[in-house]
């Protein structure tokens, strides 16, 4: 069965409807949760793609995310492996950070609808052209330049890059298809959790285009699932159980 590794990055934010769509496609998935101290895998060999997702702080805030640097360590060892990895929100950010860029703590708060257009760099992506003419809901919290080589696939209203596709089996997406309006909800009742002034009003927006937003999201997931080759089970190193065989010494 193909497996995936899920980084999820605070309590509210989960893969929320993509779920849905891999678990149909007969792919499993396992989260690693290091939010709340968990030490992240050290490597690839027994998944077959990572997601990223997303968070509640700027990737630049070590000290609300001591595990930045465990996280990079995991996106090499993907990468290495030729694994395919999605990063969404703050995993996008890990991913461009990866890739050279640099990474800042503003502005704090990214968080609006917008309409996604895909750039020439994305003409014939399927997921720049999935999300093209879309209205979709970006949240982030930070931002990250863009390395010399790497053009964006997908843009905003202004321009901003919204995603990208460094290399074949790698996107980075900054707009949040697993996001629903249930997650906005929870994302406000976590504690201590910094928002942008302006969030109830996006929840309200965010339930006026539900409907949309799941069409979009099942449009997204069939497109990374065929860009990506998701449905592909990647070779996984063997796992050993070491049984101890008990001699009639033992017995006596």
């Amino acid at each position: 069965m193909k497996k995936f590794m899920v980084v999820q990055h605070t309590y509210a934010e989960f893969l929320g409807p993509i779920e849905k769509q891999l678990e149909s496609r007969d792919i499993g998935f396992l989260y690693q949760r290091p939010f709340l101290g968990v030490d992240l895998p050290g490597t690839a060999s027994q998944h077959d793609a990572l997601w990223l997702l997303g968070g509640a702080y700027p990737i630049t805030d070590t000290d609300a995310c001591p595990w930045v640097d465990d996280e990079m360590r995991l996106i090499n060892n993907f990468k290495r492996m030729k694994r395919p990895i999605v990063g969404i929100g703050f995993g996008a950010l890990m991913i461009a950070q990866f890739e050279g860029g640099i990474a800042s703590d503003e502005p704090y708060f990214n968080a609006y609808f917008t309409t996604c257009h895909k750039t020439e760099a994305g003409r014939d992506d399927p997921l720049a052209n999935a999300v093209d003419g879309k209205k979709m809901f970006v949240m982030y919290n930070g931002s990250a330049t863009l390395p010399a080589g790497i053009e964006p696939i997908v843009v905003d209203d202004d321009g901003n890059w919204l995603a990208i596709r460094p290399d074949e089996l790698t996107y980075a997406m900054l707009f949040r298809p697993e996001m629903k309006p249930g997650m906005i909800e929870d994302m406000m009742m976590e504690d201590n959790r910094p928002l942008p002034d302006n969030i109830g009003e996006l929840l309200g927006e965010a339930r006026m285009v539900w409907t949309e937003t799941q069409k979009t999201t099942a449009q997204v997931s069939l497109a990374l699932v065929s860009a990506l080759d998701l449905m592909t089970e990647r070779r996984k190193m063997p796992v050993f159980n070491l049984n101890v065989v008990k001699t009639d010494d033992d017995l006596h």
